[in-house]
């Protein structure tokens, strides 16, 4: 019976987060474990990805600096979520990550908390973010991207696999038709 009544419970939640209008309305935390309002990014273009340093994608911290830098100044962000629920490919602090995220790629993005993103303890901001994509399926790897529209809605999901080109042609066309 507390099976069914937690199932039921998460049913109920999963349900409530995807009835949301758009991501503004979701806190987090930011990489100093304080809870920050996504707000404060209405009105931009937004790249939201969780990562790993220690992943075979990891070398797309690369492309997404690039891409960060490319169109930051023309309304484009991107929020990185380091993650380690995938062979535990996100070891350590995320000082630890964002020290190696910044030696070893240059990152300049915003990085936050880590976080899950499947599950029970996946945190609210990735349940909406699946909920509202064309592809509903559960996060399988890390350096999944989903494109968020100046209005606050999932655009596209990309697979850890998708060519970064593609990413970059996604995000310059969306700043061209989403003003």
């Amino acid at each position: 019976m507390r099976k069914f009544i937690a199932t039921m419970m998460l049913i109920m939640a999963v349900a409530a987060v995807s009835a949301q209008d758009n991501i503004y309305s979701f806190k987090v935390k930011n990489d100093k474990g304080e809870e920050v309002s996504l707000e404060q990014y209405k009105g931009k273009l937004l790249l939201v990805v969780n990562t790993a340093t220690r992943c075979g994608f990891t070398p797309q911290y690369k492309d997404l600096e690039e891409i960060y830098e490319k169109y930051n100044e023309q309304g484009f962000e991107i929020l990185d979520f380091p993650c380690n629920q995938f062979g535990q490919q996100a070891p350590g602090t995320i000082a630890e990550i964002k020290e190696f995220c910044s030696a070893n790629y240059n990152v300049k993005f915003t990085q936050f908390d880590k976080i899950e993103v499947n599950g029970e303890n996946e945190i609210p901001l990735y349940t909406w973010l699946k909920a509202n994509a064309e592809n509903k399926n559960n996060i399988r790897w890390n350096f999944t991207k989903f494109l968020i529209s100046t209005d606050g809605k999932v655009l596209k999901r990309f697979e850890p696999g998708d060519k970064m080109t593609d990413v970059d042609a996604a995000v310059a066309q969306a700043l061209k038709t989403d003003k």
